[in-house]
Formats: structure tokens, sequence, C-alpha cells
């Protein structure tokens, strides 16, 4: 069974649940249609400071009622919460749903600490409610064929991964350059998906030692600035002696919209993960043999709510506190380590 994602043959909804939808702007209303597109979830309620992006949320949900904010929509009798506002509230938003029996599927980073998410996984728990983070990109095909390659153990040890991300754009709302608000910059927007998909692939290795650098401007950001990163290179050496590299950029002048890829060189051969012709949604996956190449999987895929969507068949089936959950803290301790390092 996958580490907080279950795997395709998921049991048929019991009912369907009632949910709750804080912060509906463009990803919250698209978790939401996949959601609703199970047929496994109402929308109950829906909680968002625009009222654009609550009108454009009730062209889904017609009879969703409003709410104000969390305080009141914690007043109605919901089985879930779904949580896409800034980073810095999803830890708090989490526990405060999750103590009052509600589960939860949130937004990354569910904090923005390793201590943060600790005790949102601690609150799961302890209320013994089914938690799940939006770590999308380990739902595409590409990136589960690869690990189903990596864990059948066809490739042989893995001895070198290289982890990339590059968003030509960068983020469109302020809060993400605010330190406070995000908890960092393209480490902790991007850089969380690819600590994830390498320690998810792996299975979740020991991480020996950390070594990073972050820029802004094209300048190396210096110890204790308040300025978030925009670039962004570490290098993770595992327990094995693997090693695992990661960069990842706002606004990086590439030549395309994004740069993504996940290649995996193990002592039998390698495989790799990676977008086509810039794409943010496209992907293809392929298997190494010496200077031949096989591939393995091709565009289409309709990945992008897909963890959403799953979330809300466990919850419907009546999956309560799902132990894999704790795998979160693994990967926030490694963001940790990462700003550590660059500090």
């Amino acid at each position: 069974m996958n580490e907080m994602a279950p795997e395709r043959n998921l049991r048929s909804p019991s009912r369907s649940v009632r949910l709750g939808f804080l912060g509906v702007g463009w990803i919250g209303r698209h978790r939401m249609k996949a959601i609703l597109e199970t047929g496994a979830a109402e929308a109950v309620v829906i909680a968002d400071p625009s009222p654009e992006m609550v009108a454009e949320a009730r062209e889904l949900a017609p009879a969703a009622e409003l709410a104000a904010g969390l305080d009141e929509l914690l007043g109605y009798d919901l089985d879930g919460i779904v949580i896409a506002t800034p980073s810095a509230r999803h830890a708090e938003q989490s526990i405060r749903a999750l103590r009052k029996g509600i589960s939860v599927f949130c937004q990354k980073p569910l904090g923005r600490t390793a201590e943060e998410v600790r005790l949102v996984v601690e609150a799961a728990r302890a209320a013994d409610r089914l938690l799940a983070v939006d770590l999308s990109y380990r739902q595409t095909e590409a990136m589960r064929k690869i690990r189903d390659l990596i864990r059948s153990g066809e490739l042989g040890e893995i001895f070198a991964t290289d982890l990339t991300f590059h968003n030509a754009y960068g983020p469109d709302k302020p809060w993400f350059y605010d330190k406070a608000l995000s908890g960092g910059g393209c480490v902790m927007d991007l850089g969380v998906h690819l600590v994830d998909l390498a320690l998810w692939s792996l299975d979740f290795p020991k991480v020996a030692q950390v070594q990073s650098h972050l820029m802004n401007g094209g300048t190396p950001l210096p110890a204790g600035s308040e300025q978030v990163e925009d670039f962004a290179v570490s290098t993770l050496v595992l327990e094995s002696g693997a090693i695992v590299r990661i960069a990842c950029s706002w606004r990086l002048q590439a030549g395309r919209e994004a740069v993504i890829g996940a290649s995996f060189f193990g002592t039998n051969g390698g495989a790799a993960m990676r977008n086509v012709n810039g794409s943010f949604y496209d992907f293809k996956a392929e298997r190494f043999r010496g200077t031949s190449t096989e591939i393995l999987t091709e565009p289409p895929d309709a990945w992008g709510g897909r963890a959403a969507a799953e979330w809300a068949i466990r919850l419907a089936a009546g999956e309560t506190y799902d132990r894999s959950c704790e795998k979160l803290v693994e990967v926030a301790s490694v963001l940790d380590d990462i700003y550590r390092s660059a500090r």
C-alpha cells in the first residue's frame, strides 16, 4: 500500500460525506471539482474572503451554504474539510478541524516547519481522523510507474537521484514572498514536491547529510535574510551513501514555462519522469538500459485532482487515521535541514 496514497482499487464509497471547503481560489475549486465528480461527497459549506471566488465555486456546488470563515464553517456538521489557504494558516486550521472530529485534506505544505507538521499529525492521531496532503505529483502515472520499478528491485540499488522543478513565472500572490506567511520561497513551494517524490519513491530512507545553497535575484541569500529564495540547489546524502540532488526556482529563464523532472539511476538501469514541451501537466516516464530508452507512459493523464478525489473516496468508505501520514514529518524535517544548511 502506498504511503499516504491509496492504490487505485479503492472500495466503493458507502455514503456521501459532508465537506466544507476553506479557500476556493483556482486550486481549491479544482480540488472541489475533482472531489464532487467522484460522487463520494457533497459540498455543504464554502468559506473564502473573495466574493468572486465564492461565486465561481458555487457554480460547482449551487446548494452549498456560505460561511464567513473557519469559525463559522466548523459549526456545521461535517465529515471533512478541504483547506486551500495561505501556508501559514495550514497547521492551525488543520488542527482546529481535527480537534472538532473533522478529517482534513490540506494543500501543501501542511506546515512551515517539521514541528508544525508533527503537531497536525498528532492531532489527527488523537482524533482518529483521516489526514492527507495534496502532494499531487505522486499521483502521476509517470511517477507511479517509476516507483513500482524501484520498489521491485528491477533497477538495482539506486545510488543517484536528480529532481528538478523550475517555474518560469513564480507565484502571483504577495503572501508567497512574505517568509512569515509562506515559511520560505521556492523550496517550500516547489522543493516540497521534490523532497517528497525522492523519499516516497525510495521508501523513506534516512537522510544523513544536507548541503544547500539559496539565492534571490541571482545573489546568495545572507544568513538571517527576510527575503525568500527564488533559486535553490540542495544535495542530500542518504545513510546508504546514495546522493539525491534537488534544484528548484521561480522565474528562471529556461526557455519554457516549466522544467520538471525526476531521474533515478541504479546499478541495473535508470528511469526518469519528465514534463513534455515545458508543460506543467503533461509527463512521460522512461526506462533506461545502457544507451536504450523504453517509454513507460505518456500523456494524457488527468492526475491533478487525483489525491483529493482519493481522500474523499477513502473518507466515504469509513477510513480514519492512517499512520502513513507520519511520513509527512520526515519530508518537513528535510525541508528544515535545507534551510538550516543554507544559514
